[in-house]
């Protein structure tokens, strides 16, 4: 039997598993319910159903959205209008200061360091290309807490002919060895048969290299998991505070962690990096591009605001906590990312938004603001087909955060989207430094690889 494609994501949104776990999940419910006291709330509104012939299905309807007005991302608190770059910086510094506090949660001051081992040389082929790949495990100091041990896991693969330093696509994903899909998941991480090349075989053909990080490795994906990973190691096993960053921002150090890795490797060059992922891993994506430090696609959102390292941001279908607008009710809502499936993701804080009278109107801050954040440097947002991959990620409310976040890249002097009109699927917006695309296909950026390249090569010429 066919799972409805909404209903898909509304699985891929929950932690990963393998199957049921009683024990997993009576934690992730008991850590929710306790942050949940701390922050004084006795109960948050539920979310809608990503099932269309639910009751309370997601809403899908554009007659229905309802007007909305967005925080202007170049108005300072204070009321004056950003008009230079040295007011950009001042408010920059306030919006960080309104994601960490409201919604993602401050990466501490102090984390453990990382010791890169490479435990495995390979010479090998990716199709007709001979490549050189390491496999390595930063080991994660815990001293301080030896009960809690981190190995991050992952892998760097460049092409063996290369003569000097090459630029690499880091990708949030699934190594040692690739994940089976849990029972009930669809197959989306993989390419269906007859897709043609694969992503990591396009890049090589650039005469780049690519990495593979597990966010996994570095903090899991539960609440359960919240007193283990580098959460649970720097809070020394101890439940978050409301104010403490929540896995997106965990997985976001990670991927810096790993960008410190390529600084020592002379087959990398480490001023030329992307940072890439699906669904939650393009949220944090996202967010790694903004600070100094659907699940991969929020990630690399995140990645991409707080890591100003990574030269290029790849954000797929990455949905509500990534590029999607909070304030635009269509698909999913601030209500499904605090339930205890997602919340594990944010700050504790965020939760608030889904409980009493506050809203995501009340909210200082809006996903345009996070991409804004990724500026002045490229990034691009992809989208499935709303047809094949469904309305739950909202791709038309992904899509107007860039343009909402035009403003902030035509004041550093770079091209904002072109149009404020969401082009139709397959059209692609490929000539301005923040770029969108909606493909044919579902919940996967494979079809807009060859788009993004081309994109990208402008940049790392």
């Amino acid at each position: 039997m066919m799972i409805p494609f909404l209903l898909a994501l509304t699985l891929m949104a929950q932690p990963p598993r393998f199957g049921p776990n009683p024990e997993l999940q009576a934690k992730t419910q008991a850590d929710h319910k306790h942050l949940l006291e701390l922050l004084k709330i006795e109960s948050l509104r539920p979310g809608p159903s990503g099932t269309p012939t639910a009751p309370n299905a997601a809403n899908s309807d554009e007659a229905k959205v309802g007007a909305y007005t967005l925080p202007d991302a170049l108005t300072l608190k204070n009321g004056k209008k950003v008009t230079n770059k040295r007011d950009w910086e001042v408010r920059r510094k306030e919006l960080f200061e309104d994601f960490d506090r409201e919604m993602y949660g401050r990466t501490p001051k102090k984390t453990p360091k990382v010791t890169w081992e490479v435990t495995e040389t390979l010479k090998e082929k990716k199709g007709e290309i001979a490549v050189v790949t390491k496999k390595l495990v930063g080991h994660v100091d815990n001293k301080e807490f030896p009960s809690i041990k981190i190995d991050i896991q992952l892998t760097l693969t460049t092409p063996e002919s290369a003569t000097k330093p090459v630029p690499v696509v880091l990708e949030f994903g699934f190594i040692f060895p690739t994940r089976p899909a849990p029972s009930g998941y669809p197959p989306a991480f993989a390419p269906p048969p007859g897709a043609g090349k694969s992503w990591q075989e396009q890049v090589l053909e650039k005469g780049w290299g690519y990495a593979i990080l597990s966010p996994a490795s570095v903090q899991a994906d539960n609440g359960a998991g919240l007193r283990e990973g580098i959460i649970g190691l720097v809070n020394k096993g101890e439940p978050r505070k409301p104010d403490d960053w929540g896995a997106l921002k965990a997985w976001a150090w990670g991927a810096s962690r790993a960008l410190d890795y390529f600084e020592t490797d002379k087959a990398v060059n480490a001023k030329r990096v992307a940072i890439e992922g699906l669904s939650r891993y393009g949220k944090a994506a996202l967010v790694t591009m903004i600070e100094g430090l659907s699940r991969y696609g929020k990630a690399a959102l995140v990645t991409m605001a707080y890591e100003p390292r990574f030269s290029i941001g790849y954000i797929g279908s990455s949905g509500t906590g990534g590029a999607k607008l909070y304030r635009r009710h269509f698909g999913e809502q601030i209500e499904n990312v605090a339930s205890s499936g997602e919340y594990h993701w944010m700050g504790g804080n965020f939760v608030k938004y889904a409980s009493g009278a506050l809203g995501p109107n009340d909210l200082p801050v809006d996903a345009h603001e996070l991409v804004a954040l990724c500026a002045p440097r490229p990034v691009f947002i992809s989208c499935g087909s709303p047809f094949v991959e469904g309305n739950w990620v909202d791709s038309k409310g992904q899509f107007l955060a860039g343009v909402a976040a035009g403003p902030v890249y035509s004041l550093l002097g770079k091209k904002p989207l072109p149009v404020s009109e969401q082009p139709k699927i397959g059209e692609s917006l490929i000539e301005s430094d923040i770029a969108y695309r909606q493909h044919e296909g579902g919940h996967t950026i494979g079809p807009n690889w060859p788009y993004l390249l081309t994109w990208a090569e402008r940049y790392w010429k």
